[in-house]
């Protein structure tokens, strides 16, 4: 079985990368990392991996990355990834919005939410603190 991560280069993705280091150790499978872009191949990418495992206190936890497939957008990627047998439940990084933004989404992370054949968790990212 495995956790299937939606990963974006931003701070929504970060969040959504230690949430699913920690689903994935809770649940004791791997974790399948899909990137939206070519950002998976980045150093950032590799900091934002170390960062998250550690966060999660999750060094047993396999991860696996899996390229887009190029003929298809991201949030179809994840859609079909639903589907597998072996695909227990997807997490997505979601942006914070305003109650009038949520009723205007039009997102890509809307139709994985409303179109994936297992559960979704939708994580936003941590709050700043103003100092």
């Amino acid at each position: 079985m495995s956790v299937v991560l939606s990963y974006v280069s931003s701070i929504e993705g970060r969040g959504a990368l230690s949430f699913g280091f920690a689903e994935a150790r809770m649940r004791g499978t791997d974790l399948l990392v899909i990137a939206e872009d070519d950002s998976a191949a980045t150093p950032e990418f590799d900091l934002d991996l170390t960062a998250a495992r550690h966060a999660a206190d999750a060094a047993d936890v396999v991860v696996k990355l899996e390229p887009n497939d190029p003929d298809l957008s991201h949030a179809d990627n994840l859609i079909d990834a639903s589907y597998r047998d072996d695909v227990e439940l997807i997490v997505i990084g979601i942006r914070r919005r305003s109650p009038v933004g949520k009723l205007l989404t039009g997102s890509a992370m809307q139709r994985v939410l409303l179109d994936a054949q297992c559960p979704v968790t939708a994580v936003k990212p941590p709050v700043r603190s103003a100092v």
